[in-house]
């Protein structure tokens, strides 16, 4: 499981033309998934993703987490983050689960997110064409891959 997290002061999903998700202070979170994820790595990464101290402490050093601000999480589905670009210039999205595999693994990652942070998480909508918004916060963006634990 691949993740790009962005701490956001504002975002949004919109799917045609109809806003499905919108938050303030949190984090966009575009999640892409693999044939070879576990529930272990969702457990993993929603436990970092929510714990991650990447805002403003009192001094203004990043140093509190989301769940300490009590800041918000959308979540996006992105496949493409598993894009290869090694051969051409046609990206080959081989490496990136199908929908039968993906779904149920997208639908665990939300849970335990929900879990984690102790309330609910927006999403855009798997596989739709969504129209991503945000206002990037300082700018920070953080990509965290789960076969990289160690």
């Amino acid at each position: 499981m691949k993740v790009v997290i962005q701490r956001v002061s504002q975002a949004s999903v919109t799917i045609e033309n109809t806003k499905v998700a919108s938050i303030g202070n949190g984090l966009l979170v575009l999640l892409g998934i693999v044939i070879e994820d576990t529930p272990q790595d969702i457990e993993w990464l929603c436990n970092k993703i929510v714990n991650l101290r990447i805002f403003g402490d009192e001094n203004g050093v990043m140093n509190t987490s989301v769940r300490d601000i009590d800041g918000d999480i959308i979540v996006v589905s992105q496949f493409t983050l598993h894009a290869s670009t090694k051969k051409g210039n046609r990206p080959s999205y081989t490496q990136a689960a199908k929908p039968d595999i993906a779904i149920p693994l997208y639908e665990s990652f939300i849970k335990q997110l929900e879990s984690s942070l102790g309330k609910p998480i927006q999403t855009g909508e798997f596989g739709a064409n969504m129209q991503v918004e945000l206002v990037n916060d300082g700018p920070v963006t953080i990509i965290i891959d789960s076969k990289n634990k160690t």
